[in-house]
């Protein structure tokens, strides 16, 4: 296995994952900061920022997969987890097997809503594609029309999938950290995970966005510290 990560520190193993076609320098700040007191482990995942490009598509499943695969070769064991946006997507089923030890979530995804104004997207274009496929092209994120073949596939099979029925099996400790300005994972969305998961906490973060970490970096260590203080 090929892996593009960073180790930095020593002590109880902490894991960072990084958020969907982000990298593990998105955590730069944290790794430095948290590597004073844990030994931090923060990979890239494949696809994204230095790691090989994705052969066929990955699901969530599929990522849990590989990083249970690099846990063991490099050695981590029973870590604790910082994971962001996507890299909760892989946490949670992480958690759910009992892979990892308790996780701070934040801007978690893992929601399927298919509200009304997503359904006449949907319809709009099924019509437009059968008048003319060139009227669709362009349709959909600049972000998705960037992605290769292969990674689209991907992203189809990682945004399709809620997580609320894994999310309930959980056992393990789990802290949520939302920024009341998110709009990539609003905070409605995490409050439905933060009920499925028992006994899990929510902090909301005021003024801070998707990157709430980035935005409130005081408030989300005081946050974090405290979580993991609980888990000593």
């Amino acid at each position: 296995m090929n892996l593009s990560y960073v180790q930095e520190g020593s002590g109880r193993d902490l894991m960072m994952l990084h958020g969907y076609l982000a990298c593990k320098e998105s955590f730069a700040p944290e790794i430095a900061y948290f590597s004073k007191r844990f030994r931090v482990t923060a990979p890239d995942f494949p696809g994204m920022g230095g790691a090989d490009a994705l052969t066929e598509p990955f699901s969530v499943g599929d990522y849990a997969d590989w990083t249970e695969r690099m846990m063991e070769e490099l050695n981590v064991r029973k870590p604790l987890v910082i994971a962001h946006s996507f890299g909760g997507r892989v946490a949670i089923k992480l958690l759910a097997r009992g892979r990892v030890e308790g996780a701070v979530l934040v801007g978690c995804a893992g929601i399927v809503r298919h509200g009304l104004s997503y359904k006449v997207r949907v319809g709009t274009y099924k019509i437009l594609k059968r008048i003319s496929p060139r009227l669709v092209k362009n349709s959909g994120s600049a972000d998705y029309r960037r992605l290769s073949p292969v990674m689209r596939e991907s992203f189809k099979k990682i945004v399709g999938e809620d997580l609320r029925g894994e999310a309930a099996t959980i056992a393990r400790p789990v802290l949520f950290i939302n920024g009341d300005r998110d709009r990539e994972t609003p905070l409605k969305n995490v409050r439905l995970l933060h009920r499925a998961v028992p006994g899990s906490r929510l902090v909301v973060l005021h003024g801070a966005g998707h990157f709430a970490y980035l935005d409130d970096p005081l408030g989300f260590r005081l946050a974090a510290e405290d979580f993991f203080h609980d888990l000593d």
